[in-house]
């Protein structure tokens, strides 16, 4: 089978980076835009070309890198029967990011495509809450808008839409007309490993989001860094799999930005099916992960230190009325009293969350680092608490 596009036109790479004695490479690649190479304009045009010509449904791809594993929550499938078909059909996402209890809020998605995770949270926000999408591809964006008035106002039932899609590229926000904290959530679905300037990304949503906002979104992430071929082989990037950074590259690059204690929620291996593809990664694994950061300037520490502070779960997240999942290692039963670190208290208390949970303690004493242990999947605090 050719590792060409289905269409058969293979165009050429984007230029790989140097390999000359003294470049770049980790995250000073990162922060110097050049993990995909130094043509980010060819970049931009290889994937425009993939999800706006050569893929015509999620059946034409090559691995698992881009379709859900598992199934979303219950409200979200509720959600997901009421948008229409061709917005679904030509949906290309790795996973849910889909936080519950987002009623009222104003969410911005980066890399928005056929619109199908902004039809979603449309449900979700309510008439009181906004939706943004932001795509650089014009036939997703025109599948986007062909059906988002008559969805707010005929199937929501909303007196206006609260929907909206804009054109343009997630490294420039700004150009798209994003103010500062404009946002509260800002999602994305399998698309950040696509573009050319990372760095640029996650400065941009630092930037837009409102203090207290969320970046929750999922991506694919690979258990090492990958060569210079695989990063700039078109359908390889196309597929979400050359763009995919070294998980522990991600982490440093959130920390830069100011991101600092970047949480886990989920993840799920994926399969690349293609027999040559899989010749071209050899032993690398590739992850659909998603993530949680918080934006909570002088709140969050890049490790975990105890305060002496708790928290307990209200219960009035919509869909979870008896616990409420924080990420892979933090699930509160609602009613019970959990110990906490200095962040995870900031993350529940002072961000969008804080009408859910009730916080006690403040940091005027500090006991050294919190006794911290990440589980393999998410727990209930034990009597000790466990934070990150």
């Amino acid at each position: 089978m050719s590792c060409c596009p289905p269409n058969g036109a293979c165009k050429p790479k984007p230029s790989p980076p140097s390999a000359a004695t003294g470049a770049v490479s980790g995250i000073s690649e990162l922060l110097e835009a050049q993990q995909l190479g130094t043509d980010q304009k060819g970049v931009l045009d290889s994937v425009k070309e993939y999800y706006g010509e050569v893929l015509t449904t999620s059946d034409d791809l090559k691995t698992s890198a881009c379709c859900t594993a598992g199934a979303p929550p219950p409200l979200v499938r509720d959600a997901l029967k009421r948008v229409p078909d061709e917005v679904k059909a030509k949906y290309y996402g790795c996973g849910s990011p889909f936080p519950m209890g987002i009623e009222g809020l104003r969410v911005l998605d980066l890399g928005s495509g056929s619109g199908r995770d902004c039809y979603v949270c449309a449900a979700l926000v309510g008439e009181r809450g906004s939706v943004t999408g932001v795509d650089m591809t014009q036939a997703q964006l025109a599948v986007a808008r062909k059906y988002a008035d008559e969805y707010c106002s005929q199937t929501l039932g909303y007196a206006a839409p609260n929907m909206r899609f804009v054109e343009g590229e997630i490294e420039y926000l700004d150009k798209a007309g994003v103010p500062d904290s404009s946002v509260d959530l800002v999602i994305s679905n399998c698309v950040i490993n696509l573009s050319p300037d990372k760095a640029r990304v996650l400065r941009e949503v630092y930037r837009v989001l409102a203090a207290g906002g969320e970046m929750h979104f999922s991506d694919v992430y690979c258990d090492r860094r990958l060569p210079a071929e695989v990063r700039t082989h078109p359908v390889l990037l196309g597929e979400c799999l050359g763009g995919a950074l070294y998980m522990e590259d991600f982490v440093r690059l959130c920390r830069q930005v100011g991101f600092l204690d970047p949480r886990t929620l989920s993840s799920s291996e994926i399969e690349v099916r293609d027999k040559e593809l899989k010749g071209l990664l050899g032993d690398a694994r590739f992850y659909s992960i998603t993530y949680r950061l918080f934006k909570l300037p002088e709140a969050i520490e890049t490790l975990c230190e105890d305060y002496g502070q708790a928290c307990k779960y209200k219960g009035t997240i919509p869909g979870a009325p008896h616990s409420y999942v924080l990420d892979d290692h933090h699930t509160f039963q609602a009613g019970k009293w959990y110990e906490v670190c200095g962040n995870t208290a900031a993350m529940v208390g002072d961000s969008w969350m804080g009408k859910h949970f009730e916080v006690v303690g403040d940091r005027s004493t500090h006991y050294g680092l919190f006794a911290c242990g990440p589980a393999p999947a998410a727990a209930p605090a034990a009597p000790g608490g466990a934070c990150c």
